[in-house]
C-alpha cells in the first residue's frame, strides 16, 4: 500500500502511487486547493456510486499539472526545481501512477513504455512549457519510493 508525496523545500513536486496501493473506500491524495485531483478508489461488488452531473464552476488555472498513469514498462522520472536544478529521480513500474504539480521533470524510458497523460487544457503549444538540458542516466540519483 505504497504512495509518496516528493517535496522539495516544502513545495510538493508530485505524489506517486503505486500500483500495490490497495484500500478499501475513496482516498484523495491531492489537497483541496490543486487544480488536478487524484484519488484512489476501491468499492465491493455491489457498491452504488449515484449518478450525478458536474455543476459549471469557474476555476482559475495558472500552473499545469498533469497525471501519467504507467500501463508497461519501467519509466525514470527526474525532478527539478523552478530553477531549473536537478534534485532527484524515481522509477516508476507498470501500474504506477504519478501526479506532477509543479518544478520541472523529466523522463528516461527504461524499457518500451506506454502510458497515459490527463492534463488540463486547452493545450497553449509550446507557450504551455520551457524545455532545458536535463540530466545524464550516469548522474540519476534514484531513490526507492517509500
Amino acid at each position: 500500500m505504497t504512495f509518496e508525496q516528493v517535496t522539495h523545500a516544502g513545495t510538493p513536486l508530485a505524489i506517486i502511487v503505486t500500483n500495490s496501493f490497495a484500500k478499501p473506500g475513496v482516498h484523495f491524495f491531492t489537497p483541496d486547493a490543486f487544480s488536478q485531483q487524484l484519488a484512489y478508489m476501491r468499492h465491493p461488488a455491489g457498491a452504488i456510486i449515484l449518478p450525478h452531473v458536474h455543476n459549471p464552476v469557474l476555476r482559475e488555472v495558472f500552473n499545469t499539472q498533469e497525471v501519467l498513469f504507467l500501463k508497461r514498462g519501467r519509466l525514470r522520472v527526474d525532478f527539478y526545481d523552478e530553477d531549473r536544478s536537478y534534485l532527484e529521480s524515481r522509477i516508476l513500474e507498470a501500474g504506477d501512477v504519478i501526479l506532477l504539480a509543479s518544478g520541472g521533470h523529466g523522463f528516461e524510458a527504461l524499457e518500451e513504455i506506454e502510458m497515459v497523460e490527463v492534463k488540463q487544457g486547452p493545450y497553449a503549444g509550446e507557450a504551455d512549457k520551457t524545455r532545458f538540458a536535463g540530466i545524464t542516466a550516469a548522474d540519476a540519483v534514484v531513490k526507492p519510493i517509500e
